[in-house]
């Protein structure tokens, strides 16, 4: 069986720093995606980069700000990216060189099941005729509080779509180190990775965090998304002729987050990670036990808040008293009846609501994200 590589390259890596594609840096990466598929596997590269690219050609001094100003230098960076790539991976192959198709998503093309079915069939048909589809997010459609992160979390979403053999996310560090080694010079690096705690999460940086590695922290959530969804991943660093084939073969140069998870059925791989929940429910000691080691449904006594107002066949997301999320379901209750119920026992909620199932998520359709 073939196997599947996906590749997520960052806008720094591709454009200069005044703006504009930097196509000797461009004509690099091909040509290490192009050995991975000269060695038979499939590719596919997520970029960033549209906005770098373009905003200098639209005639703005510096990267825009305003939302306006950004999709419209993306409107334009897109089709000078497109262009970069295919006249460098023209140079490889025969018959004209190695082919690439642009497919642009948003969050919301993977919140609904028939448009990310369609994104993957379009995929695979692409990977059959031996093409490398380039995916980068719509950002001329795409609003703040529903983009990706860096397209970190794309990259990791596309990951799992395709059930990748390995997702390789590239950064300016060889890996995930225990402090910022550009800060501490006896900072040591962490090789490999099976279970991604908070501890790591606070490496990583974020929220109150004074040990921050520069754009790590959303590098790491994507690495949890694509663990939990049977992917490893790799984040380091590919700046030599054969970086990238190391890296494939586990001698890169970084961190290897490794997995024991199955690949997710492509519903629990929708509901866990491209579904868009709309609530949430905090849930106590004994309902988290419950649903993340037990394999049970969640029921009415277990449940303590929530917030939002969803109704049944919503998906909502389940946290933990600690304010830790724990998974998403599909709930079988309307926000109200829920809160009328919080708490009490089954003989109780009977007497009270009228509903089609006692379980407010049951457990088939819901999906773990927290170990």
């Amino acid at each position: 069986m073939t196997e599947t590589i996906v590749v997520k390259i960052g806008s720094s890596s591709l454009t200069s720093e005044e703006g504009g594609i930097n196509k000797e840096r461009i004509a690099f990466f091909a040509n290490e995606l192009a050995s991975l598929h000269d060695a038979g596997y499939q590719v596919l590269l997520v970029t960033s980069g549209a906005i770098a690219a373009g905003f200098k050609k639209i005639g703005y001094a510096s990267r825009p700000k305003l939302v306006h100003e950004k999709q419209a230098a993306a409107a334009v960076g897109q089709a000078l990216l497109m262009q970069a790539y295919q006249e460098a991976f023209a140079a490889h192959g025969t018959n004209g060189g190695i082919g690439v198709a642009q497919i642009l998503l948003t969050r919301a093309d993977f919140s609904n099941r028939k448009r990310v079915n369609n994104a993957l069939m379009t995929i695979e048909e692409l990977l059959h005729r031996r093409m490398v589809p380039i995916i980068n997010e719509n950002d001329t459609v795409a609003t703040d509080e529903l983009k990706f992160s860096e397209n970190d979390t794309l990259s990791a979403l596309v990951g799992n779509l395709v059930k990748a053999k390995r997702l390789i996310i590239l950064t300016d560090m060889d890996g995930l180190y225990t402090e910022d080694p550009r800060k501490n010079p006896n900072a040591m690096k962490i090789d490999r990775v099976d279970h991604i705690t908070d501890d790591i999460l606070r490496i990583a940086g974020g929220a109150g965090s004074s040990v921050g590695t520069g754009g790590m922290r959303s590098k790491i959530e994507a690495a949890r998304i694509a663990m939990r969804g049977g992917v490893p991943v790799f984040i380091g660093r590919v700046m030599e002729p054969g970086d990238l084939m190391l890296a494939v073969k586990d001698d890169g140069k970084g961190t290897y987050f490794d997995t024991n998870e199955h690949n997710l059925p492509t519903k629990k791989q929708w509901l866990g990670f491209h579904s868009m929940p709309q609530g949430r429910i905090i849930v106590d000691d004994g309902a988290e036990r419950a649903l993340v080691q037990g394999g049970k449904s969640l029921l009415p006594a277990g449940i303590q808040s929530i917030d939002g107002d969803f109704h049944p066949g919503d998906v909502v997301e389940v946290f933990n008293a600690h304010q830790q999320s724990l998974g998403r379901g599909v709930v079988n209750y309307a926000a109200w009846q829920v809160q009328a119920v919080a708490g009490l026992s089954t003989e109780e909620v009977r007497r009270r609501v009228e509903v089609s199932r006692i379980e407010v998520i049951h457990r088939d359709e819901w999906v773990t994200l927290r170990a």
